[in-house]
C-alpha cells in the first residue's frame, strides 16, 4: 500500500511536515483522510499561529517527495449548490 504524507500549509511560508505519513490504498483515500484531519483541526484545535483554518491546505506528497494533491480546508464545507441538490432529493 502506498504511503502518503499530509503536510500542513498554514501560511505563505509556514509548512508543518508530516514525518511519518500514512499507508492508504490510493489518492482518493488520502484526500478523504486529509478532509477528515482538516475537520478535526477546525473543530478541536485552538491555535495562535492559525487565525483562519479555511486558508490552510494539506499538501499531500508521496514517498519520493513528489506533490500529488493539494486539499484546501475550505473543501470541508460543501458548496451551496451541492447542499441544495441534496435537500431537494430527499
Amino acid at each position: 500500500m502506498p504511503r502518503y504524507f499530509l503536510n500542513l500549509r498554514y501560511g505563505r511560508d509556514k509548512l508543518a511536515i508530516d514525518p511519518e505519513g500514512e499507508e492508504l490504498p490510493d489518492l482518493d483515500a488520502a484526500r478523504s483522510r486529509a478532509l477528515e484531519a482538516a475537520r478535526d483541526l477546525i473543530a478541536r484545535t485552538r491555535s495562535y499561529s492559525v487565525r483562519d483554518w479555511f486558508t490552510c491546505t494539506f499538501e499531500i506528497v508521496d514517498t519520493a517527495g513528489h506533490s500529488v494533491l493539494t486539499v484546501p480546508f475550505s473543501d470541508t464545507v460543501p458548496d451551496v449548490e451541492d447542499s441544495d441538490t441534496e435537500a431537494t432529493s430527499t
